[in-house]
């Protein structure tokens, strides 16, 4: 089994936030992990807005890009395509969801097996859990 995560489910399992717990379950079972292609920016963006935020420490920050390229060095990356590029672009037409959450959301329908049964989405943000859901997928945290 594969899940795909969005950047808020990752950024909940390299830094301790009000999601971590969950996202930490999501992973304990064993499923693999499928992102886009720019969720290491998103997540990248997230820990320094952090730090400038001083949410996060150096120490902190440091340990969380660590934990990050750990988890990367075993997902599945979506890369970019012209398909994907007009999926977001459908998708961002079709729901209230911003640019970047667009792209998210055409990466795991290009991912999904449309003959397999629904995978699931992790993803902390409400909007993008409610899309997600309306595009069939099993949506998890938000």
């Amino acid at each position: 089994m594969i899940r795909f995560w969005d950047s808020s489910g990752i950024v909940s399992l390299v830094v301790r936030q009000r999601h971590t717990r969950a996202a930490e379950a999501l992973l304990a079972d064993g499923a693999g992990i499928a992102v886009w292609w720019a969720t290491p920016v998103e997540c990248s963006s997230a820990l320094a807005r952090l730090m400038r935020e001083r949410a996060l420490d150096s120490k902190g920050g440091e340990n969380a890009a660590r934990r990050l390229q750990e988890i990367s060095d075993y997902w599945i990356e979506i890369e970019p395509s012209t398909s994907l590029r007009e999926l977001a672009q459908a998708m961002v037409t079709r729901y209230p969801i911003k640019a970047a959450d667009g792209l998210q959301l055409a990466a795991a329908r290009i991912f999904a097996d449309p003959a397999a049964p629904p995978i699931d989405f992790v993803t902390f943000d409400e909007r993008l859990g409610m899309a997600a859901q309306q595009e069939g997928f099993r949506a998890c945290g938000a």
